[in-house]
């Protein structure tokens, strides 16, 4: 049973960094309004892959909350029936959250395959929900903390559907990565519970003290990257998705901060890893935070000299998260020794 939850926790914490990786392609792609309802898509289930599919249609069986595309605005059937010969406007509801009625099947299918993620990242952390439930006795902060990881992902789809609501609203999307960090917070802290291996690390208040710092200076870079990204999306939008050269061409004060403040990230941790190879141990973690921040860097390079290529955006966007879930795990670990 212990090592299912422990199976649990790791497939719960994978799923949670492919939802975050959809979640970036969605956004680099502006594929955010590929579904303009929630949680149906188009009304459907399975959205459709063809323009077509959206135009009314005589003679046709439609369902309470389908939609349609009519004159360049969205229509939703208010009940089941079976249009006649001519479009009956008392089936029909206008969409009213916002006044997006575009159709992109590239967009659509995008977003769909990032909800599809989210869903079964949702049905991952239930079923660890469970799993932890089974042993409460033995464990009640496992429980405790399983039940708020449900609630984060309850709460997180919830932000999803505002998201759309609100046409991609920037403040909201930054909310929406916040409640994933904290759910990979909340899901590294159990995984570390489950090591049973105590490490030779220093056990001084300085040092963890630092290592917090290193931490704060990681979500105040992913805190001004979400601004400069924003930045460039407005850019993408005002110019075209294809002119990526034209993105970074005159660029806010704030990106010229979040890139040199990489520096102060790598000295902090190079005086962490100076501590460490004085005590005359570098645990593995460590050696994975070290190369998260290297690979970080590059994308940032990767991305500002080469125009951005489709995959840097994501991969920089994960490396991120994947640096703070790493950090986190490694500060736990060395309190816990404390």
């Amino acid at each position: 049973m212990k090592n299912k939850y422990k199976i649990l926790i790791i497939s719960s914490l994978i799923l949670v960094y492919l939802v975050i990786a959809a979640g970036s392609v969605v956004r680099m792609t502006g594929s955010g309004m590929g579904c303009p309802d929630w949680p149906k898509c188009f009304g459907y289930l399975i959205p459709p892959t063809e323009r077509v599919q959206l135009d009314w249609k005589s003679n046709h069986e439609y369902h309470e909350g389908e939609v349609i595309i009519l004159n360049e605005s969205l229509r939703v059937a208010v009940k089941n029936f079976i249009s006649l010969k001519e479009y009956k406007k008392t089936n029909w509801s206008n969409y009213t959250k916002h006044d997006y009625a575009l159709f992109n099947p590239t967009h659509t299918w995008i977003e769909f395959i990032n909800r599809l993620l989210g869903a079964l990242a949702g049905l991952a952390t239930f079923l660890l929900l469970i799993s932890a439930l089974i042993r409460i006795k033995k464990d009640l902060w496992a429980s405790i903390v399983s039940l708020l990881i449900v609630f984060g992902m309850g709460f997180q789809a919830w932000l999803g559907k505002t998201v759309v609501d609100s046409n991609l609203l920037p403040f909201k999307i930054t909310m929406h990565m916040t409640v994933a960090l904290i759910i990979v917070l909340l899901l590294v802290f159990l995984l570390q519970r489950e090591k049973v291996i105590i490490e030779k690390l220093p056990k001084s208040s300085s040092f963890i003290w630092i290592l917090g710092l290193g931490l704060i200076l990681t979500l105040i870079q992913i805190g001004m990257g979400t601004q400069v990204r924003q930045f460039i999306d407005n850019q993408m939008h005002s110019t075209n998705l294809n002119q990526a050269s034209e993105w970074l061409k005159r660029p806010p004060l704030l990106f010229y901060i979040h890139r040199s403040f990489s520096l102060i990230v790598i000295l902090t941790h190079g005086y962490l890893g100076l501590r460490l190879y004085q005590n005359k141990y570098i645990p593995q973690v460590f050696k994975i935070i070290l190369g998260l921040i290297g690979f970080e860097i590059l994308t940032g390079i990767w991305m500002y000299y080469f125009d951005f290529p489709f995959s840097s955006q994501p991969l920089h966007l994960v490396l991120a998260s994947l640096l703070f879930g790493a950090q986190s795990y490694f500060m736990i670990t060395v309190k816990k020794q404390l």
